[in-house]
């Protein structure tokens, strides 16, 4: 075998040629690009949007606070998009559950786009878009851990963090796309005109990008290690329960893992950011569109230090890779540098502070695909990520908008919401050095032994 072979071996030892390769890196890319868009787009109009046409009956603060709601609800439901995906994906495969999940969001969002608003028919429209939002919440329950382990399960063992990072920027990319369409639709249709119909474009336009995202993936093959295990007839029974039975302290720590990425990066796509900066009765009142441009411009250096994370994981390991994320997250956090430039009122500062947390932000979550992939058993490893992932997002992310709200309402000052984040990064960084490096661990049903033994420290 060639040393060029040798480097495309895939976990099963099968070997991966480099067009396949790049083919799921380029699906798993567009599919959680178009997912996170839809599912940030929602969260930016919350605020922004849905406030004054949906909410507004019940008053303006409390308003506000709904509309931040309808965000974190989405989250409660995750799980059971986890539960779902998890065991359809360990019996079934990844590919097709990722076809389901990108439609189900794709559909959510464009019927978002033509929801009447109160005005026109009363409290149906609330309950309308909160039944819409939760179906997104389930999509997005299921769509991260099958992007994760494609991209993973079909990677060199010394290339995963690289290959796990492919999934991980589309959400910097959804970020940025969904941001930047409603900038710039609030200079196609600005003041009144993007209240009565802007805003519904960037919804509608995701139909378009699903038809995209569902053609790029059903030209991917399954991940090997799916295949292996079909092949072999060894596919879980009940996975979700040996997950529990076997693995339930695991899925814990590696949710807390997830928890300070969540909370702090829930500030901008949850819409917390663009509502405390724009709101015309706040202390700061800045132009919507400059903000969104803002914000836009902060997912570009997401992006850039999420690859980055990924690929530094590849050379000194994932866990120590978490550590000084955290560390970084954490110093920009606790030293107060956001909140302080976005009260400048200078939107050149604003952008400052979010590109700095994007620093610490991107370095934890570029590796977070290769990690989970090594931390759980080939036979449970789709419900293992999924359901670690949708438990972290609940916990971290899912209301984090509606505390920083409540927490800026009763004391008046952003400090709070500082101790808050600073909180959530201890928490992850606590978890982090609880997890043992398994970097380069094989990932096959062949070392499923392996696999089962010495995940967390203190634990066989």
């Amino acid at each position: 075998m060639t040393d060029h072979q040798l480097a495309g071996l895939t976990p099963t030892g099968t070997i991966s040629q480099p067009a396949d390769r790049r083919r799921v890196v380029f699906a798993t890319i567009v599919g959680t690009t178009v997912e996170w868009y839809d599912y940030f787009l929602y969260a930016a109009t919350a605020g922004l949007v849905f406030t004054d046409l949906v909410f507004a009956p019940a008053g303006k603060e409390f308003a506000a606070t709904l509309a931040f709601l309808t965000v974190g609800i989405s989250f409660l439901f995750r799980p059971l998009g986890a539960f779902l995906a998890g065991h359809f994906g360990d019996k079934y495969g990844r590919r097709v559950v990722l076809m389901v999940t990108l439609v189900l969001m794709g559909a959510a969002t464009a019927l978002i786009g033509l929801l009447p608003t109160y005005a026109a028919i009363g409290m149906a429209s609330p309950i309308l878009l909160i039944t819409l939002r939760i179906l997104q919440g389930v999509s997005a329950g299921g769509e991260w851990g099958g992007a994760a382990l494609l991209a993973v399960e079909h990677a060199p063992k010394s290339r995963r963090g690289a290959f796990g990072a492919a999934p991980q920027i589309g959400v910097p990319l959804g970020l940025l796309l969904s941001s930047g369409v409603l900038a710039i639709m609030t200079w196609i249709a600005p003041g009144d005109a993007f209240m009565t119909w802007g805003w519904r474009i960037p919804f509608l336009l995701s139909i378009f990008l699903v038809v995209l995202g569902y053609w790029v993936r059903r030209r991917v093959e399954e991940s090997p290690v799916f295949t292996e295990l079909a092949e072999r007839k060894e596919e879980a029974k009940a996975p979700i329960a040996q997950l529990f039975r076997r693995h339930a302290i695991v899925v814990i720590v590696a949710a807390f893992v997830l928890v300070a990425n969540q909370s702090v990066g829930y500030m901008t796509t949850g819409g917390f950011i663009q509502r405390y900066a724009t709101n015309p009765d706040g202390p700061l009142g800045l132009p919507v569109g400059e903000v969104l441009w803002a914000v836009t411009a902060s997912a570009v250096t997401w992006l850039l230090f999420t690859l980055l994370g990924g690929f530094l994981s590849d050379k000194i390991g994932r866990r120590r890779r978490f550590i000084i994320g955290w560390i970084l997250l954490l110093a920009a956090v606790a030293v107060a540098v956001a909140f302080p430039l976005v009260n400048t009122g200078n939107v050149g500062l604003l952008f400052l502070g979010l590109a700095l947390l994007t620093v610490g932000l991107g370095l934890t979550y570029g590796p977070l695909s290769a990690l989970f992939a090594e931390t759980f058993p080939a036979s449970v490893r789709f419900s293992g990520v999924s359901i670690a992932y949708a438990i972290g997002a609940i916990l971290g992310g899912a209301f984090a908008p509606t505390i920083a709200e409540g927490l800026v309402q009763a004391t008046g000052t952003t400090w709070a919401v500082t101790g808050y984040l600073a909180i959530t990064v201890l928490l992850s960084l606590t978890a982090s050095l609880l997890i043992r490096d398994r970097t380069g661990i094989p990932l096959g049903h062949d070392n499923e032994a392996a696999q089962n033994e010495r995940i967390l420290y203190g634990r066989r």
